[in-house]
Formats: structure tokens, C-alpha cells, sequence
């Protein structure tokens, strides 16, 4: 099948946004697309001096506008998707502007026949189409149809996990996601990472131009439109792959559309459903009776007891057994990182051989002799996190001066480590720093790649997540990792040996090229003067900026500020 993906800019003239959507659905027919999306409020800007100026932009849902969309849908005999503003009362008899109307924002989707075959309305309203809109409170719903599973987000539905899982859990192959931003968030990180994090496809159709109609806008109202020189929609609308590559992209914001032909059959069926590289199956991995109950000790630190910044450093050793304990040992003792995160089993090179049960026993005893020499080396306050064999389980640990300071199960099963048991209870650990404390929580193997328990870590108020990990693709530290700092607002330092990738999420792809993958640091803060140290390319344009640090050679050190992270 062949998809487009669209972007334009509207104005406050229903008749010229029809015009635009009429426009580019003509152009992009020249394709010979199976379904065409367009952006979320294409027959508005949802900026209003008052609720009459909302309620004429409004549409009847059997009015002129919709009724041309059907019709383009019949002459072209494919699907159309777009999001528009539709009146859900037949009058509005009064100019009372402290009444609002009762006005829905609405994905439709229409058929090659012409048929309004779904409609759904917006749930999750930014601030200031609160004033204007009434949230729908349907559950979204899948649409089968003979080009596989639809599946429809909208607005910020792609910021957060929650919906893209829903639709994935439902058997959506397909996120065809409507949005109206002026932020590069969402085409940068999350579309990429509701994708890999779901194994579907993910199409997206922004809008360009200036996204406001009305002169009243609170420059400080904190909604996702930037700043008074970042009134202008981002557009990048593109088709995202399972994998996270880029199959199409309108690189700019200018109007166009771009297509990418995508199979979802292979998705849709049940023999493909293990889609780990090491064969481990997503869906059956999770476990939502673990996600259900937050600690009820989940306290915030005080935020005065929280200190400002913690140094932490990622080593990763490139020696094994006792040598690698020894190069650990001597990284102490030459540094004063707070924090030192270490690869999941870092001290094995070659982790084939924890699967024979008498080798485990041998490397059980290698981890008692590491915590044991590790912690002679450690300073007060200081501490390394990685994961180890104990008694006969894989678990993430803290050890600090005095020995193992926590210790954190595998929570989920992952075929690499099908012999270990599985914990049930996430641990959230209160760490003492030297200027104050943080609250931790640690993930391994495949914990941190499900967006559930970080959310479960997030809602326990920790500052920071320590992953000890081995990474399997280049999306978990491209995409999932930052995302999950992100929308959680809190740090994340994350270790594994360096991997060589395809070159799968780079944008060129008339080259075959591998590149190398490792661990990450996330730093979020709020107070660019603490960001000396963080260099990035991408400084502009973020509702929500994230600072990382890629894990490079055997040492790559940081200053984090937990104190940044939101208390939940």
C-alpha cells in the first residue's frame, strides 16, 4: 500500500482551507495513494477572539466541506484522513461569548466509496482549546479495512506512550497521527519511538504557516506554541518504519507531501509477533498487573535535600572476568564521579555462555568477588550500578562503599536471560549523595525498552534512572531512551558495549553504512546557565529540550540535575 503524508497552512477563511485540503489532495492523487492524511484542524487555526468566531469555522458533519472530501476520496478511490472542527449542535442561537459551544475536534476518516467510515474525537485538549472545544470521551478504536489495521492519534497523543500502546494492543499496524505544532519534539523523538516501542508503521501530517488567528496569545501560558517568534508550524511530516527509519520526510515547512509504500501484512499476522532480535515477543513481555499499583511510599525528596547537580560517568571496559573488575577498580581510583553506571554484566564479553548452568555458577562467584573489590575502592558517596548473577537471578545493583547497597530484579523476560527468574515489585532507592539525596530506580536487559514501568519509576518521583543494558538496536538510545527522559522529566544514564548497527535510521539511503550504537546520558533542566558543559545542534524549536551526552570510548562523564526532574 502506498501512503501520503501532507502539510499546508490554514488561515482563519473555512472556504481557503478547503481549498488547500482540495489542493494537495489533487496533487498527491498523482501518486495513486491507498490513503492520503492531512493535519490535525484543516479547516481552522484554533486561535478565536471569541466563541462565535469558533463556532463559524466550525463544520456541519454534513455540511459543503466534509461533503468535497468525500468526494475526492470516490474520485480517487482511496482513503482520506484528516482532523477538522465539527459543530455538534444544528444552531448556536445566541452571541453570548461566555457560553462555548459545543464543538468537537475531530479525526474523520473517509473510504474510496465516499463513506464516513470513523470519527473520533479529540480527548486530551491543549490549554487553550479547552476555552473553544469539548473533549470526546469514546475509547479509540481500530479500523480494519483491506489495507490493514488503522490506527488514529492526534494532537499530542504521540508525545506520551499510552495511546499508540492501546491501538497496538488493539491490533493497529498503522498510526495515521493528525497534529498541528509549531515544535520539533514529536518528528524528532517520540514519532520514532511510538514505532519501535509498538512495531507499526507511524504516518504523521503537521501543519505549516502561522498557526495563530487571534492577536490575544499569553507568551507565558507555557502551551506548546514556543515563544513569540515560534509561532510557525514545524511541518517534517513523515512515515516512520517499525524500526524507527525515516521512509519519507518533507524535511522543511514548506507545503507539499511525500509517500512511502509500506506492507502491513506481515505485521498483522500471528507468526511474526516475536519481534525482538533475540526473538523475544513484545506483547507477551509485558505484564500490566505490574503496572497497576505505584509504592506507597512514593514520597518526594525535599526538594532542599535534592542536590542541584550529581557527576556520574559511563565506563565500559573492554576487558573480561578479573581483568575487567581490575579496570573498573582503577577508573575509581583515579575519578570522583558520583554516580559510575556500568554495561549490563559488564565483566562478560561473551554472554552465550551464562545460558550453561555451570558457567553461571562460576560467574555468581566472579560477582560476589567484584562487589567485594568494587567496594573497597568506592569513596563515601560514591557509587557504581550495573547488573550481576545473584543467587542464581540477574539483577541491576548499586554498590556503595560498605558493599551492595540495593539490588533491583529483571522484571521482564527476555530470551537472552530466559533462566533467570523475574522479580515483581519495582524498587525505588533513596541514594545519599555528598550534597544531598536522590531518588533512583534501576532497569536491565530489556526493563527500560517498556514504557510502563519507566512511567511506574517516574510516578514514584525518582530523579533518576539507571540502566544498565545491552543494547539490541539503535533506536533504544536514538529515540527511546530520550523520549522517555522527555515525557517523564528525568534523568537517564544508560550503559551497554558498543554495537555496530545498519545504518537503517539515517536519512541516506542510496548508502549502505553501519554505525556504531552505545549508552546515553539524558540531562533535562530547567536553567540554561547549568548547561555549559551540554552542546547540542538541536537548541531550538523544543517544547521540551533534552541535553544528552552519547556514550563515547570507555569514559564519558556528565553533570546531571536531578533537581530538575518533576516531582509527580
Amino acid at each position: 500500500m502506498r501512503v501520503v503524508v501532507t502539510q499546508f497552512a490554514t488561515c482563519s477563511d473555512v472556504r481557503e482551507n478547503l481549498a488547500a485540503c482540495i489542493r494537495l489532495i489533487d496533487n498527491a492523487a498523482a501518486c495513486n495513494p491507498s490513503i492520503i492524511i492531512l493535519p490535525e484542524f484543516c479547516n481552522t487555526s484554533p486561535w478565536y477572539v471569541d466563541q462565535n468566531e469558533a463556532w463559524n469555522n466550525a463544520l456541519s458533519i454534513d455540511g459543503d466541506f466534509l461533503q468535497e472530501i468525500s468526494e475526492h476520496a470516490i474520485k480517487y478511490n482511496c482513503y482520506i484522513a484528516l482532523n477538522v472542527t465539527i459543530r455538534r449542535d444544528d444552531s448556536r442561537d445566541h452571541n453570548n461569548n461566555d457560553l462555548k459551544s459545543n464543538i468537537s475536534v475531530t479525526t474523520c476518516l473517509f473510504s474510496p466509496c465516499g463513506e464516513l467510515i470513523y470519527q473520533e474525537d479529540k480527548q486530551q485538549l491543549a490549554k487553550h482549546e479547552k476555552t473553544f472545544f469539548v473533549h470526546g470521551n469514546e475509547a479509540s478504536e481500530i479500523i480494519p479495512s483491506d489495507i490493514g489495521n488503522l490506527g488514529f492519534m492526534l494532537g499530542d497523543d504521540s508525545m506520551t506512550f499510552a495511546k499508540a500502546r492501546k491501538l497496538k494492543l488493539k491490533g493497529a499496524s498503522l498510526l495515521c497521527n493528525t497534529i498541528n505544532t509549531a515544535a520539533l519534539d514529536q518528528c524528532t523523538f517520540h514519532d520514532p519511538t511510538r514505532a519501535c516501542e509498538n512495531r507499526v508503521f507511524v504516518a504523521s501530517a503537521n501543519k505549516i504557516g502561522n498557526l495563530l488567528t487571534s492577536n490575544e496569545y499569553d507568551v507565558n501560558s507555557n502551551d506548546y506554541l514556543l515563544s513569540n517568534h515560534q509561532q510557525t508550524g514545524v511541518g517534517q511530516s513523515q512515515i516512520v518504519s517499525p524500526e524507527g527509519k525515516v521512509l519519507a520526510k518533507l524535511d522543511h515547512n514548506e507545503e507539499g507531501f511525500v509517500f512511502a509504500d509500506i506492507d502491513l501484512s506481515s505485521l498483522e499476522k500471528e507468526d511474526n509477533s516475536k519481534f525482538r532480535p533475540d526473538g523475544t515477543d513484545l506483547v507477551k513481555q509485558r505484564r500490566p498487573e505490574l503496572y497497576q499499583t505505584v509504592s506507597e511510599s512514593a514520597q518526594s525528596c525535599d526538594n532542599n535535600l535534592v542536590p542541584a547537580t550529581t557527576n556520574v560517568a559511563i565506563f565500559a571496559t573492554y576487558k573480561s572476568n578479573e581483568q575487567a573488575i581490575e579496570d573498573v577498580c582503577h577508573y575509581i581510583i583515579n575519578n570522583l564521579s558520583d554516580i559510575i553506571q556500568l554495561p549490563e554484566l559488564f565483566f562478560i564479553d561473551d554472554k552465550n555462555i551464562i545460558n550453561d548452568i555451570e558457567q553461571r555458577s562460576l560467574l555468581e562467584s566472579l560477582s560476589q568477588q567484584l562487589i567485594r573489590q568494587i567496594s573497597l575502592e568506592l569513596r563515601p558517596f560514591q557509587y557504581v550500578c550495573t547488573s550481576l548473577i545473584i543467587e542464581g537471578e540477574h539483577r541491576a545493583v548499586i554498590i556503595s562503599k560498605n558493599g551492595l547497597f540495593a539490588t533491583q530484579p529483571q522484571l521482564h523476560f527476555c530470551q537472552r536471560y530466559q533462566w533467570t527468574e523475574i522479580g515483581d515489585q519495582l524498587n525505588i532507592v533513596e541514594l545519599p549523595l555528598e550534597q544531598g539525596n536522590i531518588k533512583v530506580a534501576m532497569l536491565t536487559a530489556d526493563d527500560a525498552n517498556i514504557p510502563e514501568v519507566v512511567q511506574c519509576a517516574a510516578l514514584n518521583n525518582i530523579h533518576v534512572l539507571l540502566v544498565p543494558f545491552d543494547i539490541q538496536e539503535a533506536s533504544e538510545a536514538e529515540f527511546c531512551l530520550v523520549s522517555r527522559a522527555i515525557e517523564h522529566r528525568i534523568c537517564i544514564v544508560a550503559a551497554t558495549r558498543e554495537k555496530s548497527f545498519s545504518s537503517e535510521l539515517k536519512h541516506d539511503r542510496n548508502v549502505a553504512k553501519t554505525h556504531k550504537s552505545t549508552g546515553i546520558i539524558v540531562n533535562i533542566t530547567t536553567d540554561s546557565e547549568l548547561l555549559s558543559q551540554w552542546k547540542t545542534s538541536k537548541s531550538n524549536g523544543y517544547i521540551s529540550q533534552p541535553f544528552i551526552k552519547y556514550q563515547h570510548g570507555k569514559i564519558t562523564k556528565a553533570v546531571i540535575h536531578p533537581i530538575a526532574a518533576d516531582s509527580k
